[in-house]
């Protein structure tokens, strides 16, 4: 059998996520993890067992489900070929693919939420008929109407004695930053609410896992940053918890006595984990010191697991010892050969318009092979979100760039999370161009500094870093050498006319209304209004059942692109945003590969 070169064997290597625990049955778990021949499903895994067992089986992948409390039913999302629209199936545990029914009784929908009990199920849908809808389901498999409205909410969590959900909402017309409101399940009576105003959002996190305890985690922005508060909605009291360590609260999860909370913080792209007693605010820090969780959760036994990695090493689930700052015990690994490893991040901070922009670069290493004289092509990859942010974790898609040669860096630009609610909010005051002038001063740093070649720069990135791509292509003319947009927005007014529910509430958030109401802010950010200006080659990638970069307003921008006689490829794939099966993932990348070698000359 031929051997497959690394990058491709990075993305072909099995992975395995964040094991879901049932409450009250620990050793079962449910799993997202890719099967044998490369597609994303949910698994079956008892904790101690060698290798997950496949749950679910479709042949464009499986990734959200869960097991209720009692952990004799998983529940997971059924879409058709990732339009996200869908119904919920309910599945006895351990049983084979195949065995699901509906859990709900709901029509398809777009999916707002879940909490689940062990006598009740809270189930929030979307749609743009009616907003959002609430329904309680009790054991006669009856749907309950306990919420509905036409603005953006979604399904927090529910107490430990059912008796109350936690759902946050924008009534007050802003998605972006949430209030929350705690209804009592029997009857939808409002417990109680909590705003903070304009500006600041509310996330809430989980309620207390102790009975009779309806106290709640919540993040909140009162001083700027994302920060932790335990809020009791019975008789409103608030316990700000201020974490003495730097940077921003990312995750929390209740300790099982509910005396404490484990806090993962976000810092200059790596967490730090630590363990915070409510009572006097001590900090017992733990866990990795480099790299970055991406999920983790506190067992009744006071065991914590994360999920961790770094641009170097691929992802495992780990034991963490909270007495111990180091990375822990590997507890579940994908099965077969491992993924090969690729090369550590360097931090570059290069001074922005709006301050200081934190951004990521990799670069060859001898060991790869022979090294180039002089600036290296360059890739400057921008995430999507935009409320994300890059971080020190492995990937394939820049391994894989590094693996050919290139340098690659990833942007932390305004609009991105990681750097407090001042810096995230910034992009309001020009979607897009915002962003694109702290990516600009990267690439400019990086050419001025002698990594960079000027004339092989390529700018890319999917979701909103594809919207990204097309805007800096159009708006920068000069600075780029070509450019690879994923899934991108193209034309803003058709995207907002064909897009979810959802992200229409998060872009009139974004905007300060919808097309109809601000026209100008939606044509001064939208790509397709400088699309004369571009004059390089564009590769764009888009998926047939896309709910949330639809494909109507990328054909528009392409037909512009023909129009023009500029240099263009399209690659559509018959799924949505983004695919979950490898096969198709390696056919994505080698064609943004070969589109850039052969119009680089690399």
């Amino acid at each position: 059998m031929t051997q497959l070169p690394d990058w491709e064997a990075r993305f072909r290597a099995r992975r395995v996520g964040m094991p879901d625990f049932a409450r009250d049955a620990e050793d079962r778990t449910v799993v997202a993890a890719t099967t044998s021949g490369g597609t994303i499903e949910l698994h079956w895994w008892s904790v101690g067992d060698d290798e997950p067992a496949p749950a679910t089986d479709r042949p464009e992948g499986t990734a959200h489900g869960t097991l209720d409390p009692s952990g004799d039913h998983l529940w997971w999302f059924d879409d058709r070929k990732g339009d996200e629209r869908g119904v919920w199936r309910r599945q006895p545990y351990g049983s084979a693919p195949g065995q699901a029914t509906d859990a709900t009784g709901l029509p398809a929908a777009y999916s707002a939420g879940l909490a689940l009990g062990r006598g009740v199920a809270v189930v929030a849908s979307t749609d743009e008929e009616y907003g959002v809808r609430v329904h309680a389901i009790g054991t006669d498999g009856s749907p309950r109407l306990l919420y509905e409205h036409v603005e953006e909410a979604y399904v927090g969590d529910l107490s430990r004695d059912e008796s109350l959900v936690v759902l946050a909402h924008s009534e007050h017309g802003d998605s972006r930053h949430p209030a929350l409101r705690v209804l009592r399940v029997a009857d939808a009576t409002v417990v109680a609410d909590l705003w903070d105003g304009p500006g600041k959002g509310l996330d809430a996190i989980a309620f207390s896992p102790v009975a009779g305890d309806p106290r709640l985690v919540v993040t909140h922005e009162r001083d700027g940053v994302p920060a932790l508060l335990v809020w009791d909605p019975t008789t409103g009291t608030e316990q700000r918890v201020d974490v003495a360590l730097p940077g921003e609260v990312e995750d929390a999860d209740w300790w099982p006595d509910a005396r404490s909370v484990v806090v993962a913080m976000s810092h200059q792209a790596r967490t730090t984990l630590a363990r915070v007693e409510l009572d006097s605010l001590a900090v017992q820090r733990f866990g990795p010191t480099a790299g970055t969780v991406r999920s983790m959760a506190v067992r009744a036994d006071g065991e914590v697991w994360a999920s961790w990695s770094s641009a170097a090493t691929p992802t495992s689930v780990r034991r963490l010892n909270v007495a111990r700052q180091d990375e822990g015990e590997v507890v579940l690994a994908a099965p077969g050969p491992a993924a090969p490893g690729s090369v550590a991040v360097e931090d570059v901070w290069v001074d922005g318009a709006g301050g200081r922009v934190h951004a990521l670069l990799r670069r060859p290493v001898p060991s790869l092979g022979p090294q180039p004289d002089g600036p290296l092509p360059l890739v400057v990859e921008v995430h999507g979100g935009p409320t994300h942010h890059d971080v020190d974790a492995f990937g394939p898609y820049p391994s894989a760039w590094v693996d050919h040669g290139f340098a690659v860096v990833q942007v932390n630009y305004r609009g991105s999370t990681g750097y407090g609610s001042a810096w995230r909010d910034a992009l309001e005051e020009r979607v897009g161009h915002v962003e694109l002038e702290d990516v600009l001063a990267v690439r400019d740093h990086l050419v001025a500094t002698g990594i960079a070649d000027p004339t092989r720069v390529v700018l890319a990135g999917a979701s909103w870093g594809g919207f990204l791509t097309l805007l800096g292509l159009g708006t920068q003319p000069g600075s780029w050498a070509l450019g690879l947009a994923g899934v991108p927005v193209a034309d803003y007014v058709a995207a907002y006319e064909d897009e979810m529910e959802g992200l229409k509430a998060f872009d009139r958030s974004l905007f300060g209304g919808s097309p109809e109401q601000v026209p100008q802010r939606y044509a001064d950010s939208s790509p397709i209004s400088y699309v004369d200006a571009v004059d390089v080659p564009v590769l764009v990638l888009a998926g047939e059942n896309d709910p949330r970069c639809p494909i109507r307003q990328i054909e528009n921008y392409l037909v512009r692109l023909a129009e023009r006689g500029v240099p263009h490829q399209v690659y559509r794939y018959d799924a949505g945003h983004g695919s979950m099966v490898d096969d198709e993932r390696v056919r994505q990348m080698r064609v943004e590969l070969d589109f850039a070698l052969e119009h680089l000359q690399v």
